[in-house]
């Protein structure tokens, strides 16, 4: 087991650290048992991932004598709202939960986004520990202290930073993991190869052509990376306010693609062709040479996911969508663009007008 340690200074308590393996679940409860962090826990899940992992958790945390409960929430987007927070808390207070218990995020992104909100409300803020059990979860929201809920008006646009007092991130939960969420989370580790490392784009798209994506081995060593990448972002930044926002690369029309679809678009096929969008923005704005858009491009496609605007979706709806953008400040939304691979910077003057032209070249 690899241990990524995220150090936090303004605030020494708020420092964690990422444990990265393979079937590392009895080593999570021996350092939950040592850590003094709670007196009991409780794992929040969803009820497909409660099929597949919720009982086998609960026992391995139970065999190093933690005191351990489990409740589950509606699987999918559509239940990251604040009626299931409701739920939760609500799940918590008939459970006698008070401030010396822990939750544990046991999914993916949406549930560790609820959790860890749950977790910064309830009774003023408890300890939240973070398992992520896909591919998108592991290299990314997972990590960071971000939580957040949807509402009608846009995605996360409720949340606070509450961070984590570890993260688990176990491969093993992979092997059960949709070929489409696997995907998703190639989407954002392209992300990272993107702004911060060529050599890792480099080895997805060598990966992909010899067909060992999927290889445990591979997946751990990239997984550490986009680890570090993320760690060192956030210790730089930990509030979002600066240098950390390069992480929102492809994530802006991303988000806008994935509210304006009903989210009949993942997560990472909206980030997908959200990469391609600002790579196309910065090649219109004259910073980016075609010839580095079509390298990202052809990455997005060896990997399966989709590098086009389904025809159905409206660019203005688009458009009004990115008007809700919970970056924006004032008239000014927030672009992330690039140079080359490895040299993202952040432009909050992108025209209508060219915006609109990206969507429209990009639509099927």
């Amino acid at each position: 087991m690899k241990t990524v340690k995220v150090n936090l200074d303004r605030l020494a308590a708020n420092s964690y650290e990422i444990h990265i393996g393979e079937e590392i679940l009895d080593r999570m409860g021996m350092i939950l048992a040592r850590s003094g962090w709670a007196q009991r826990y409780v794992i929040v899940t969803d009820n497909h991932v409660d099929a597949l992992h919720g009982e086998r958790v609960q026992d391995a945390l139970g065999k190093a004598d933690l005191r351990v409960d489990r409740i589950t929430v509606p699987s999918g987007e559509a239940a990251k709202g604040m009626q299931t927070v409701l739920d939760i808390t609500e799940r918590l207070t008939g459970l006698g939960a008070d401030r010396q218990t822990a939750l544990i995020a046991l999914g993916g992104g949406v549930i560790g986004d609820l959790t860890g909100f749950a977790a910064s409300i309830y009774m003023r803020g408890i300890p939240v520990i973070q398992v992520p059990t896909t591919l998108l979860a592991q290299v990314d929201s997972s990590i960071g202290g971000k939580t957040g809920v949807d509402t009608a008006a846009g995605k996360n646009l409720l949340g606070t930073f509450h961070q984590p007092k570890g993260v688990f991130i176990d491969v093993a939960f992979l092997r059960t993991l949709p070929d489409e969420q696997f995907r998703s989370g190639l989407a954002e580790l392209i992300k990272y190869g993107v702004i911060e490392s060529p050599e890792l784009l480099d080895d997805i798209e060598t990966a992909a052509a010899d067909g060992c994506l999927a290889d445990h081995t591979f997946l751990e060593r990239i997984i550490e990376a986009a680890c570090r990448i993320k760690k060192g972002l956030v210790e730089l930044d930990e509030r979002d306010q600066g240098l950390r926002r390069i992480l929102n690369f492809g994530h802006t029309i991303g988000h806008a693609l994935e509210a304006a679809s009903g989210y009949a678009l993942s997560h990472g096929e909206s980030v997908a062709i959200g990469m391609i969008a600002a790579a196309d923005l910065s090649e219109r704005l004259h910073y980016l040479p075609a010839g580095e858009r079509k390298r990202i491009e052809s990455v997005i496609r060896a990997v399966g996911l989709p590098d086009r605007i389904p025809g159905n979706l409206d660019p203005d709806e688009i458009l009004s969508r990115l008007a809700n953008d919970k970056k924006k400040e004032g008239d000014a939304i927030h672009f992330v663009l690039i140079k080359k691979r490895g040299l993202p910077f952040l432009n909050g003057r992108v025209p209508d007008g060219i915006v609109r032209e990206t969507l429209k070249g990009l639509r099927k």
